[in-house]
């Protein structure tokens, strides 16, 4: 057992507060948003997240990747840094525009946000463990059994920290730390994280 501070965007009631997390009994795989499930901005050589509708391009052959892991009994989460949202380069209604679409497109069960920029040092900004963190808590989850698919650093590096096994999409942004695999291919990757996956109900037993 461990604790979380949640952050800025967790409800009310748990925002800047300190929970214990209960034992998990579910696995989940946390999806890095852009770059993964949507197409990236790419400007000076680093990827920039679309602060407008129509620049939000959703990645739909993704789709039935997800639906695989959702039929092995695995949650779904969808986590991202949004630091526009607090720059006010990004509205709120803009992004939950975004993410209806993207709801709509995957079998996703929650999609987690830190709005905060580095030097407002949230918890929930990855690399930190934040975001995780919290999603285990509301979901369930046993972190130790669940995954992270990125093709960032800062993923992975929030994976290490909370216990999470990462696997990484190959790109120029994976940096030069930990990383528990780095696959070719989104298919190859599913394919990895199914053979790793505990068959449904055996978590309960």
């Amino acid at each position: 057992m461990f604790f979380v501070l949640f952050c800025g965007n967790s409800p009310p009631r748990l925002r800047g507060r300190i929970y214990a997390l209960p034992t998990g009994m579910k696995q989940g795989v946390y999806i890095e948003r852009d770059g993964i499930l949507n197409r990236a901005l790419i400007t000076r050589h680093q990827q920039v997240a679309p602060v407008a509708l129509e620049d939000f391009h959703v990645h739909t052959e993704v789709a039935p990747l997800l639906h695989e892991l959702k039929a092995a009994g695995l949650t779904l989460i969808v986590t991202t840094n949004q630091p526009e949202l607090s720059r006010g380069l990004l509205s709120r209604r803009e992004m939950d525009r975004m993410h209806q679409q993207l709801m709509r497109a995957f079998p996703v069960d929650d999609i987690l946000v830190c709005p905060h920029e580095e030097m407002d040092r949230c918890p929930c900004r990855k690399p930190k463990p934040g975001l995780l963190v919290e999603g285990a808590f509301k979901w369930r989850l046993d972190l130790s059994r669940s995954f992270v698919i990125s093709d960032k650093w800062q993923d992975a590096e929030a994976a290490r920290r909370a216990g999470v096994t990462s696997l990484l999409l190959d790109s120029p942004w994976l940096g030069k730390g930990h990383h528990d695999y780095v696959l070719p291919d989104l298919p190859t990757l599913v394919e990895k994280i199914l053979q790793m996956t505990v068959p449904v109900g055996a978590l309960s037993r």
